[in-house]
C-alpha cells in the first residue's frame, strides 16, 4: 500500500471513528478496480463540512457551500466531500445549490457510471449504485441516468467523455455519444481555461488519435478549433502528399507521434503547422499547387489560436516557433556549420525535430534531413553547440572600440568563426578583431 493510500485510509478511519460514513469515491475507485495506481484519493462522507473541519487540524474551505473541504495530511491535499444532490444548473457548469443527502443520491448525480462508485477500504467492498462495475468490465463509458441531463448540468462533461474514452480506451455508450454530439455547440458555456485543460489531456495522451477522432466526429473540434475545418478538402500536390488533403495529412501526423505522453507545444504544432495552407493555396498555369508562405502565416494564426485558448506564454512561443520553422528543415544540409549549430541549439529543438519526422513520414516519406540532424547531433555531442564566447563587449572596449550597434555585429562574427573552428582561443579572437578594424571590408 502506498503512502498516498495509507494516509487516505487513515482519514477514512478518523471519520468512521467519529461515527460517520466514509468511502473512497470516484476516479480512485475506478483506477483501483482497473489495477492502476490512483494519482489521488477523494473521500465521500455523510459528515458536514463543519464536522470535517472539526476533525482535522489542517483544512481549506475551497467549496464548503458544495460540501467540499480539502484536508492537508502528510504533505498531500485530500478532498473530502459530503454526500449531496444538486439543485438546478443554470450556467452549464455549477449547481445553484446542494442538499446534503445519501450515498445513493450522491452517486446518481455524478457524471459517468465508472466514476460513480464508492469503495469501503476498511471492509474491502465496492458500493455501486449505478452499474459502474458492469460498465468497467464491458469497457463502456456511460453517463449516469439521462445523458442529456448530465450534459446540460455540466457542459465540460462532454470533453470529459472524450477524455475518459481516450485514456481508458473504452467505447462510448450510444446514448451518451449521441448526447455529446447533440450538445457540442454548447461547449462555449465552459471557461476557455477548462476547455484547454481537457483538450491538452486528450491530445498529449498516447491514445491521442482516438481522442482526435472523437473530437472531430462529435463536433467539439469544430467548436474549439474552427480554423481546422478549412483543412478538409484542401488538396495538395500528389507527388509530395499522396496521403490526401491537409486534414488527412494532419490526422496521420497525430497518429505517428510517439506512444508516450508528449508536450502540448508538440501536439499543437502538429495540429496547426499547416493551418494556413488553405489561405495561401495557389494553382499556377501548369496546375501545380503551391502554399507559399504558409509557414509564416501559420505562425501568426497559431499565436492567435494559442492566445485564445489561454496557453502560457512559454507554450505559445514554443508552438509558434515550431510552426514558423517547420519548413526550414529542408535547408539544413546546405547550412554553414555556424548557422546549423545555432538552429540545432534552440531550446525546443527536440519537439521541432519530432514535428519534422512525422510531417515527412505522413507524406513523401523522405527522412534524409531528419537523419542528417541526428547524425550531426552525434558529431557535435563532444562539446556544447554554442560554447562560451571567446570575447565580450568589455574586450572590445579594452581594444579602444566605442560601444554601439557595431558591437553585436563584431561579437556575432567572432562567434560564427568560433562555431566553424576558425577561431579557437581568446587571443586569436582579439587578433582577428584588431585585423578587421585595421582593414575593414
Amino acid at each position: 500500500m502506498t503512502m498516498l493510500e495509507t494516509t487516505a485510509r487513515r482519514l477514512v478511519q478518523r471519520l468512521r471513528g467519529a461515527g460517520h460514513i466514509a468511502f473512497y469515491a470516484g476516479g480512485c475507485v475506478r483506477d483501483q478496480l482497473l489495477g492502476q495506481e490512483p494519482h489521488d484519493y477523494d473521500i465521500a462522507t455523510d459528515a458536514r463540512p463543519e464536522q470535517v473541519q472539526a476533525l482535522f487540524p489542517r483544512t481549506f474551505d475551497v467549496g464548503a457551500a458544495f460540501g467540499v473541504i480539502v484536508v492537508h495530511e502528510s504533505g498531500v491535499d485530500y478532498q473530502i466531500a459530503t454526500f449531496r444532490s444538486d439543485a438546478a444548473y443554470i450556467d452549464g457548469r455549477h449547481p445553484t445549490g446542494v442538499t446534503f443527502t445519501t450515498p445513493r443520491e450522491d452517486a446518481e448525480r455524478r457524471d459517468f457510471t465508472v466514476n460513480g462508485m464508492f469503495f469501503d477500504p476498511l471492509a474491502g467492498e465496492v458500493i455501486d449504485y449505478v452499474g459502474g462495475q458492469a460498465d468497467l468490465a464491458a469497457k463502456v463509458l456511460r453517463a449516469i441516468g439521462d445523458p442529456e441531463a448530465r450534459f446540460r448540468e455540466d457542459r465540460l462533461r462532454m470533453l470529459r467523455a472524450v477524455r475518459f474514452a481516450t485514456v481508458l480506451g473504452f467505447e462510448l455508450d450510444p446514448a451518451t455519444w449521441a448526447a455529446v454530439c447533440a450538445h457540442a455547440h454548447h461547449i462555449h458555456e465552459v471557461s476557455i481555461e477548462r476547455i484547454r485543460e481537457e483538450m491538452v489531456k486528450i491530445l498529449v495522451h498516447p491514445n491521442r488519435l482516438r481522442g482526435f477522432d472523437l473530437l472531430d466526429q462529435s463536433g467539439l473540434l469544430h467548436e474549439i478549433l474552427p480554423e481546422m475545418d478549412a483543412l478538409k478538402g484542401c488538396t495538395q500536390p500528389e507527388q509530395f502528399h499522396p496521403e490526401g488533403d491537409v486534414f488527412v495529412h494532419t490526422r496521420i501526423m497525430v497518429g505517428l507521434l510517439p506512444p508516450k505522453e508528449v508536450s502540448a507545444p508538440l501536439v499543437f504544432s502538429v495540429l496547426l503547422h499547416d493551418i494556413d495552407k488553405p489561405t495561401t493555396r495557389t494553382v499556377d498555369e501548369t496546375g501545380r499547387i503551391r502554399f507559399n508562405g504558409h509557414d509564416k502565416a501559420g505562425a501568426k494564426t497559431t499565436e492567435r489560436i494559442m492566445e485564445r485558448l489561454r496557453f502560457s506564454r512559454a507554450e505559445i512561443d514554443a508552438t509558434v516557433e515550431a510552426v514558423a520553422n517547420h519548413m526550414v528543415f529542408k535547408d539544413v544540409q546546405e547550412m554553414r556549420v555556424a548557422k546549423l549549430k545555432r538552429f540545432m541549439a534552440r531550446p525546443n529543438m527536440d519537439d521541432e525535430l519530432e514535428l519534422h519526422r512525422v510531417d515527412c513520414t505522413s507524406s513523401h516519406g523522405f527522412l534524409d534531413n531528419y537523419d542528417f540532424i541526428r547524425a550531426k547531433r552525434e558529431e557535435f555531442a563532444h562539446e556544447p553547440l554554442i560554447p562560451e564566447p571567446l570575447i565580450t563587449g568589455h574586450d572590445l572596449i579594452a581594444l579602444g572600440l566605442k560601444p554601439g550597434p557595431r558591437f553585436k555585429e563584431i561579437l556575432e562574427a567572432v562567434e560564427t568563426r568560433q562555431l566553424e573552428g576558425a577561431l579557437t582561443g581568446r587571443e586569436a579572437a582579439l587578433e582577428w578583431v584588431k585585423t578587421q578594424q585595421a582593414n575593414p571590408a
